[in-house]
Parts: C-alpha cells; sequence; structure tokens
C-alpha cells in the first residue's frame, strides 16, 4: 500500500479531555404551549434568586465560586458579563446588587465539556510567530472538532512544532478555556451580517473554544478547514466550517489576523448551502478559489468575485478507484508547490471506509488535473479502526515545508494524530 512506502506516523494522539471545560450561556424557554409573549422563564429565576435572603444568598454564591474557580479564570468577571447580557434581552429595569448580579448569571450559565467525546478532524497552518522555531523546522497552529455533550461540535486549538529531527511536539493545552465575548450588537446577526467575536480573555491560543452561537450553528460547528490567505501583502487566517443547525447544513467563514479576534459570516449562493468547501490560499486569475463537493460525489472548483458568493463550478476530480466510488472531497485546502497545486482528498469506498489520497492540479488552471493516486495514502489502522465513527482517517489540511507534507488527520472521529510525507515521493507515486 501507498502509506507503507510514502508515510511516517507519529506516536502523539490527542484525545479528548472531558476535564476541559468552558463556561457558556444557559439559555432556558418555556416550551410553545407555555409560552406567554413578554413573560420570558429568565424572569422567574431571576425573581427567584431576588427573594433569597442575605445569608442564603452568600451561601449559593460561595458554593458556585467554589465549583467554578478551580478550573476557571475571572469567574466574577464572566458571570456579570453574563448578567449584562441577559438585561439587556430582557430590558428589566431593576436595581439589583452584584451579589445577586453574580449569581442570576451563574443560573443562567452552564459549564460545557467542548471535546468530552472526540477530538478530531485537524486543520494545520503556519504559526505568525516563528520566533521560537526549532532549527530546519516551524510553529503550527492546528484547530480541531472537539464533540461534547449533546453530540455538538465546537472548535479548539492547539500550538505545536515540527523539525526533521525532533519530529512533531505539540504544546501542552492549558486547563482553562476561555469563552469568546461576542459584540452585543452582532448578537442577532442572523441576516447574514457578520458575528464579531473578542477572544483576548486568552492567554494562549488553547484556551480559546469557539462554540454555537447563532440558531444555525445549534448543532454544531464542524471541520473548520483553515488557510493562510495572502493578498496584496496582506495575510488573513480563513477558515470554512460547515454550520449546522440540526435540520439543516451550510457554509461559513471564519477570519481573522491575529487569533484574537475572529469574525463569523454565512456564504450565500446555491454552492454554500453544502458542506466540505476548502479556500485556496491566494486568489487565481483575480478571483477568489474554493475546492467543493457540493454534489457529494465528485470535487469541483468554483471561482468568484466574492469571498462570501459562490455558485457553479467545474467539476475537476471524479471517483476511478475503488477505495473513493462512494465519494471524494477535499481534505483541506490546496497547497502550493512549485510542480502546481497539491490537494489532499478523501475517498469513501465499502462499508464506508474513508481514506486519504492526494492529487495534483495545474497551477495556472486549478480545473486541470495533472496527477492523483492510485492507491490511498492513509488507510483506518486494523488496531484504531474504532472509535465514535470506524473506518476513518480524515483531515481538514496540512502544510508543506521544505519539500515535506506535514499532515494531521483524525482517526474514527475519535482523536487525532500527524503524519509526515516526502512530496518528491509522492508526486512519483502518482500516475
Amino acid at each position: 500500500m501507498a502509506e507503507a512506502e510514502l508515510v511516517a506516523f507519529s506516536n502523539i494522539q490527542l484525545r479528548p479531555d472531558p476535564s476541559r471545560t468552558v463556561i457558556r450561556p444557559f439559555n432556558i424557554e418555556y416550551p410553545g404551549a407555555f409560552k406567554v409573549d413578554g413573560h420570558h422563564r429568565a424572569v422567574r429565576v431571576i425573581d427567584r434568586v431576588l427573594s433569597l435572603s442575605p445569608d442564603e444568598l452568600r451561601a449559593e454564591r460561595r458554593r458556585v465560586m467554589e465549583s467554578l474557580d478551580e478550573r476557571h479564570r475571572d469567574v466574577d468577571e464572566l458571570l456579570l458579563h453574563r448578567f449584562g447580557e441577559i438585561m439587556a434581552v430582557l430590558k428589566d429595569p431593576r436595581e439589583i446588587d452584584t451579589d445577586q448580579k453574580l449569581l442570576i448569571g451563574a443560573y443562567l450559565s452552564g459549564e460545557y465539556s467542548f471535546e468530552a467525546a472526540a477530538l478530531f478532524n485537524p486543520s494545520m497552518v503556519l504559526d505568525p510567530d516563528q520566533a521560537n522555531a526549532p532549527e530546519g523546522g516551524l510553529r503550527f497552529i492546528l484547530s480541531l472538532r472537539g464533540i461534547g455533550e449533546g453530540h455538538v461540535s465546537s472548535v479548539t486549538f492547539r500550538t505545536g512544532s515540527w523539525s526533521p529531527d525532533d519530529g512533531f511536539s505539540v504544546d501542552p493545552a492549558s486547563q482553562t478555556a476561555v469563552p469568546p465575548r461576542v459584540t452585543p450588537t452582532d448578537q442577532g446577526a442572523t441576516d447574514g451580517g457578520p458575528t464579531r467575536l473578542e477572544c483576548g480573555g486568552s492567554r494562549e491560543l488553547s484556551e480559546t473554544v469557539i462554540f454555537p452561537i447563532l440558531p444555525s450553528q445549534h448543532q454544531g460547528i464542524e471541520d473548520l478547514r483553515l488557510v493562510r490567505f495572502e493578498d496584496a501583502g496582506k495575510v488573513q487566517y480563513l477558515g470554512t466550517y460547515t454550520a449546522f443547525s440540526g435540520s439543516e447544513a451550510r457554509c461559513e467563514l471564519l477570519r481573522g489576523e491575529d487569533f484574537k479576534t475572529f469574525e463569523m459570516q454565512p456564504m450565500r449562493g446555491a454552492v454554500a448551502a453544502t458542506k466540505g468547501m476548502a479556500l485556496f490560499p491566494r486568489k487565481i486569475g483575480g478571483q477568489y478559489a474554493m475546492l467543493g463537493r457540493q454534489d457529494n460525489e465528485n470535487i469541483w472548483y468554483l471561482t468568484s468575485d466574492d469571498l462570501l458568493t459562490w455558485e457553479g463550478g467545474t467539476k475537476i476530480v471524479e471517483p476511478k478507484w475503488p477505495w473513493e466510488f462512494i465519494q471524494m472531497g477535499n481534505c483541506g485546502s490546496p497547497i502550493e508547490i512549485d510542480e502546481g497545486w497539491l490537494v489532499l482528498t478523501h475517498g469513501v469506498g465499502s462499508v464506508r471506509n474513508y481514506c486519504i489520497g492526494a492529487c495534483l492540479l495545474d497551477k495556472a488552471d486549478p480545473t486541470k488535473l495533472l496527477a492523483r493516486m492510485t492507491d490511498p495514502l492513509i488507510v483506518p489502522s486494523p488496531t484504531e479502526r474504532d472509535g465514535y465513527v470506524p473506518n476513518v482517517v480524515y483531515s481538514c489540511g496540512g502544510i508543506v515545508h521544505d519539500r515535506t507534507l506535514l499532515l494531521p488527520f483524525g482517526v474514527a472521529d475519535n482523536f487525532a494524530s500527524f503524519a509526515t510525507v516526502d512530496v518528491g515521493r509522492l508526486l512519483a507515486a502518482m500516475a
């Protein structure tokens, strides 16, 4: 098999850690038959808190803080901010003291274990800060899909390094996770406008968690495909992801420059109502370019003058080999190398086995397929095939450094690991 000849696997495994939790809003409302216009259920909770005697209030506040202080930072600030969000919605004019505000914020917040069930489907980009890069290597940023309670997906991050001598190293994740601050005027951005996330409270990137915020994301933010995008000398970090409401999926865009502030915005057009889109790292022919799989079978090439609007497209790669008979798609953004655009692919074969492959597109005209692998690059391992979804290996994007492909990948929708591949040998294995 191709992987035995080409791929060097790392022993590192990033596994889910249920002890890592984030404080997020706990929204309550009556079911439809019990709703009364103008009477929000949260008001009942606030009334109950305000009815507590001073001794009861102090005791309950002490219990809450003892529970949260051990693994969260700036708890008072978090809960007061949550109180402010609630009162802004309710437009409640009552005078409420600080202890009561803190407790109201606590009752309408929840501690969420965002990677309790799984941590997988990573994408990798170059860290903008290479000051501490190892000799001959680099620093990288990794995004991962964490699955928590209710099979809800969130985005979490890790940092690390790679060198030819020492291989991959991943920095320990902080035990603290910090929720983003959503600008109040953006919280209702359901009409296609941007939603701004401030993540400056994170002291390191592993503390940043992006969990579902908008109705379109109610059941998850899935499979972020990050790319370092450069245009006219300006660098941005862009990422396409699948927003799942519980009934409908659509593609949305995450953008930022420093991993401290992000904007989320839905994409538009017929193609944006599908999954698995991945941006090229620069414009081609003056246009934004994207790979998609809008028919759930083939890889398509799309262009647009508008980063958010995507229509049509040209089919460029179709299933050909048994390991991809069911479906093909990208495994992240195309990677520019001297020979063209290196595209990591996924193929779905018999018994819904997901394998990772690769192909090469023409640099000037990516609709031209120059070569492709006949055998998969990475296949599900017999010893690691079991997990939340068995028989799956999958990636949301790697990078090339000095002709070495650095490839993070998920295993069985359970955990993540790493591999390296010599680019010259990879291209030689294509036909």
